[in-house]
């Protein structure tokens, strides 16, 4: 995510890092590179392309706003909602540190329950980084897991739900032994619940695409307005259609990729969410609860951006 301040008028116009300009630059080249071969064509050898009237590209530049507006609605719901649930999975694991006070009175059939229980559930945080992000460090799974949970761990399709597993038979065996009551097993169950809560809705926005239909539909509709728009403004507008193409290209270009980032809120570009900076924080804010020292800084941006 990108993470910096707002730049004044004057840097507006050359900011470059964070800009979705630099993955489409050759597309908003050859766009304008196309202009200018068509407006050297009608000046130099007129009849030779076809050339059409500028009024029907103007509607369908109305229509093609309007639609990228709308998938880029959809897009955009789809990173707030990934990032409401990482909010609740946060306030969930402080919650979870909290509850689990009870253990901290000294009982000998408690003892180290309550450092269990925070150490899985940063595991558990730190897992859920590496199912919804492949690419994402496992070595800060492995480091807080057993040894026979980790093979249990590897072993299974779906390793975030091992670790909760591992919480679950914590404090059924602790209620079985009457160390606690049903009113804290239900407090800290209902806890537990809220996480897997929270890693299925982030299943299923991870393997809920937008329907393929609109994004092609989307991309064909915008190449082939930017490739055509120059046969219908370039007696109109003369050497400005080069300039004028390029910066229609900017938009429908730059708004279909950023589209396309916030799409996939859990990937690794810049404007994907910082679900790794979320995981980190959350095992600080939990080893500050059990009293650890030093702690590591909190996550931030490099070179403006937060991952």
């Amino acid at each position: 995510m990108i993470v910096r301040p707002r730049p004044n008028l004057l840097q507006l116009f050359f900011v470059v890092r964070g800009s979705i300009v630099l993955r489409i630059i050759s597309h908003i080249l050859i766009v304008a590179c196309l202009s200018a071969i068509v407006v050297w064509t009608h000046q130099v050898r007129p009849g030779l392309l076809p050339d059409f009237d500028g009024a029907p590209f103007a509607l369908l530049g109305i229509a093609l706003s309007v639609f990228l507006a709308f998938r880029n609605n959809a897009c955009y719901d789809r990173w707030w909602e990934a990032r409401r649930h990482w909010g609740e999975l946060i306030a969930s694991a402080r919650n979870f540190a909290r509850q689990t006070l009870i253990f901290e009175k000294g009982a000998t059939q408690s003892e180290g329950v309550r450092q269990r229980l925070l150490v899985l559930t940063i595991a558990y945080v730190q897992s859920l980084v590496v199912h919804l992000r492949p690419n994402g460090d496992f070595a800060k799974v492995a480091k807080h897991l057993p040894p026979a949970l980790l093979e249990h761990y590897l072993a299974s399709r779906n390793p975030p739900e091992v670790i909760l597993e591992a919480m679950q038979i914590e404090i059924v065996k602790l209620r079985g032994e009457g160390t606690i009551g049903d009113i804290p097993y239900s407090m800290l169950d209902h806890t537990i619940n809220q996480m897997s809560g929270v890693q299925a809705a982030c299943e299923r926005i991870l393997t809920t695409p937008i329907p393929f239909g609109y994004t092609l539909l989307l991309h064909r509709t915008a190449y082939t307005f930017c490739f055509l728009m120059p046969f219908g403004f370039a007696d109109t507008l003369g050497w400005a259609t080069p300039f004028a193409a390029a910066l229609a290209a900017y938009t429908f270009f730059g708004l279909d990729a950023l589209g396309n980032e916030l799409e996939e809120p859990f990937g690794t570009l810049p404007n994907n969410l910082p679900i790794g900076a979320l995981a980190d924080t959350i095992e600080i804010n939990l080893r500050e609860a059990l009293g650890e020292v030093p702690l590591s800084p909190l996550p931030t941006p490099i070179n403006y951006i937060l991952m």
